[in-house]
C-alpha cells in the first residue's frame, strides 16, 4: 500500500514531507540517507515528519519533492545500530506519578522499563537528545502539565510514547523516572552523541547490580588564551563570540549549523583580508569593544558599522576606515564605538585567529553551548598566521542597516503550518508592525503586536525540524522569529519563514525596530502517493 505524503514549504531552502506515522516517516528518512539526492544538506526527522534543507544553486524543491514521490516505501526499513546498555537509578520525582497515571506500581513500572528495548528514532530539541520509541505499548504518559525550569544531565525519562535522556541541565516537561551517570553528550569523543538513530537501548537498574563504565581520565587542557600571546582584549561591554559559516550536516546528533548571523559581513572582512570566506572572526554585539596588539597585524571590521579607532603606543588617535583592511603596529589599540544602525559587527585578522574547532566549525552556538568560550575583557585572540591571498583594493559600499525606531520589511515564504492560522491572524502577519522585543538573542527574536495572531487549530504539534527564519507563533499570538542558534526541532506552529535574502537583515535589525512582514510565496502544499508523481496542490481550507 502506498503512503500518503504531503509537501509544505519552509523557506527558500527548506521543505517538510509529513507522512502517515513514525514508522513511514523512518521509511522514508532510510530511503534518503541511503542514496541522498544531490544538493541535499540534511534531512532531519521528527515524529510525522522530515525536514529537507538543500543548496538551491545545486538543486531546488519541484525536483526533489518529484524524486521523493517517485520512492516505494511499501516495504517498511529495518533499522539496526549498536546496542546500548544503560544503567539507571531509579529515583525520579515523577515515577509515582507515572505508576499512578499506568495503573502500575512503581516496581512494576521499573521492571517493564527495563525489560523493554528503546530504538532511537531522531535526536533533535537538544545535542544528543535522543527520541527513542517503545516496544512495550504499554508505556504512553503525557508530558506534565508544568515544565520545570531545570531538568538534570541525565535524567532519564518518558512523555507520550517516547522515552529520552536529557544531555545537559535544560527546562523540559519530560515525566522523570531516575537517573544515568553516563554522559549521553561529548565533545571529546569521536561521536560526540552516544546515541543517533537506529541505536538500541536497554535499561539496566543500578540497585540490582547494573554495572557503571568508569569514564576515561579527562583529555589534557592545551595552553589557555590567558598564558598565550596575541591581541588582547581590553574592553568587551558584552561578550563577543567567534563565528565561522557553522557546522551544516549534523542534525543525527541534533546539532544545528548555528555560525554567523550576518553570514555576508562575516564573508566580505574575510575577502578584505584575503582569507578563506568561511575563516572564524570576532561577532561583537553593539559595539563596545576594543583590542590592544603585541605585533603589527592587519585587520578589517565589517556588519554594523561602528566607529573605529585606532590609538597608537605614542597617545595619538586615528580613525580608521570601516568594510576595509588597515594597519596596526605592536602596541596600537582598536576600539569599535557603538553602531548607529544595525547590531552586529565582525573583526576579522589577516591570517585568521587561532580557534580550537569543535564539531568541524568555530561557531559558537549559545543554545547548544557547543564551541569556543565567550570572549570578555582580558581574553587573548591568537592569531594563526596562516597563509593569506590577494585583496579586493576596492570592496562595494556595504548596505544601510535599519535603526532602532524604524521598520524594516523582512519577505516570508508562507508554510510549512499557515493552514493552522484563521485567515485573519495571516492578515495580521502581513499588515502589523512587530516590534523587537528585549527578550530577543541569537537563537531568537521575540516580537510584539497590538493584535495577537489568532490560530485555527488549538491542537498540540508533534515536534518538528525548524529552518533558520521561521515565524514559530506559541499559543500567545506573538511570534518567535528564529534566528542561528534555533532549536533544531519546535513543537508550536510556523506560519512562514523569512525569505534566504533577507536572513542577514533579520540578524542586523536592533532592538526596538519593528518588522514589517511580505508574504512573497502563497502557501502552496502538495500531496502525493508514495511510488508516483506529485499530485496537485491541497485545496486550502477557508474560514
Amino acid at each position: 500500500m502506498s503512503e500518503r505524503l504531503r509537501f509544505l514549504q519552509a523557506g527558500s531552502d527548506c521543505f517538510l514531507v509529513e507522512l502517515a506515522d513514525l514508522e513511514a516517516t523512518l521509511t522514508l528518512l532510510d530511503a534518503l540517507l541511503a542514496d541522498m539526492p544531490e544538493g541535499v544538506i540534511e534531512a532531519i526527522p521528527a515524529a510525522r515528519t522530515i525536514m529537507v534543507r538543500f543548496d538551491p544553486l545545486v538543486t531546488d524543491r519541484g525536483r526533489l519533492t518529484a524524486l521523493i514521490s517517485r520512492l516505494d516505501l511499501t516495504k517498511r526499513s529495518s533499522r539496526q545500530g549498536e546496542l546500548f546498555e544503560i544503567p539507571v537509578t531509579y529515583d525520579g520525582e515523577d515515577l509515582g506519578d507515572v505508576a499512578d497515571i499506568l495503573g502500575w506500581t512503581v516496581d512494576e513500572v521499573i521492571r517493564r522499563h527495563t525489560e523493554a528495548t528503546y530504538t532511537v528514532a531522531f535526536t533533535g530539541f537538544a545535542p544528543g537528545f535522543a527520541y527513542m520509541t517503545c516496544d512495550d505499548p504499554g508505556f504512553d504518559v503525557p508530558r506534565r502539565k508544568s515544565p520545570r525550569v531545570r531538568i538534570p544531565a541525565g535524567s532519564v525519562a518518558i512523555a507520550g510514547k517516547f522515552g529520552g535522556i536529557y544531555p545537559s541541565d535544560t527546562p523540559g516537561g519530560w515525566q522523570l523516572l531516575g537517573s544515568t551517570p553516563l554522559k549521553m553528550w561529548d565533545t571529546t569523543r569521536a561521536r560526540a552523541a552516544l546515541l543517533s538513530p537506529g541505536d538500541r537501548v536497554r535499561f539496566r537498574n543500578i540497585a540490582k547490580g547494573a554495572s557503571v563504565p568508569v569514564a576515561a581520565p579527562p583529555t589534557p587542557k592545551r595552553e589557555s588564551a590567558a598564558q598565550a600571546k596575541g591581541l588582547l582584549v581590553t574592553r568587551a561591554d558584552r561578550p563577543a563570540l567567534y563565528q565561522d559559516l557553522g557546522r551544516p550536516g549534523r542534525a543525527s546528533q541534533g546539532v544545528a549549523q548555528s555560525g554567523a548571523l550576518d553570514r555576508g559581513a562575516l564573508q566580505a572582512a574575510n575577502l578584505c583580508l584575503g582569507n578563506p570566506r568561511d575563516a572564524a572572526a570576532v561577532e561583537i554585539t553593539f559595539g563596545g569593544f576594543a583590542v590592544n596588539v603585541d605585533r603589527p597585524v592587519t585587520m578589517a571590521v565589517t556588519g554594523a558599522p561602528c566607529p573605529l579607532t585606532i590609538r597608537t603606543a605614542a597617545g595619538r588617535e586615528v580613525a580608521a576606515p570601516f568594510s576595509r583592511p588597515f594597519a596596526l603596529d605592536a602596541g596600537d589599540e582598536l576600539v569599535l564605538g557603538t553602531p548607529a544602525e544595525g547590531l552586529r559587527s565582525y573583526v576579522a585578522l589577516r591570517g585568521g585567529f587561532l580557534v580550537e574547532p569543535v564539531l568541524g566549525s568555530a561557531a559558537s552556538d549559545t543554545l547548544a553551548k557547543i564551541g569556543p568560550e565567550a570572549i570578555q575583557a582580558g581574553s587573548v585572540l591568537v592569531p594563526a598566521e596562516r597563509a593569506a591571498g590577494a585583496v579586493d583594493p576596492a570592496p562595494p559600499a556595504p548596505a544601510r542597516l535599519p535603526r532602532a525606531g524604524e521598520v524594516v520589511t523582512l519577505d516570508v515564504v508562507l508554510g510549512p503550518r499557515t493552514d493552522w492560522f484563521a485567515q485573519g491572524g495571516i492578515e495580521t502577519l502581513r499588515t502589523q508592525d512587530w516590534e523587537v522585543t528585549p527578550e530577543s538573542s541569537r537563537i531568537g527574536m521575540r516580537l510584539s503586536g497590538a493584535i495577537a495572531i489568532e490560530r485555527r487549530d488549538q491542537a498540540e504539534l508533534p515536534s518538528e525540524g525548524t529552518a533558520l527564519g521561521a515565524i514559530q507563533v506559541p499559543h500567545t499570538g506573538q511570534p518567535v522569529l528564529f534566528l542561528a542558534d534555533h532549536p533544531l526541532t519546535g513543537g508550536y506552529p510556523v506560519i512562514g519563514v523569512v525569505a534566504r535574502h533577507h536572513l542577514d537583515l533579520a540578524g542586523q535589525i536592533p532592538i526596538g525596530a519593528r518588522i514589517r512582514f511580505n508574504p512573497i510565496e502563497a502557501f502552496d502544499p502538495q500531496e502525493s502517493a508514495s511510488g508516483t508523481d506529485i499530485a496537485a496542490p491541497i485545496a486550502q481550507q477557508k474560514d
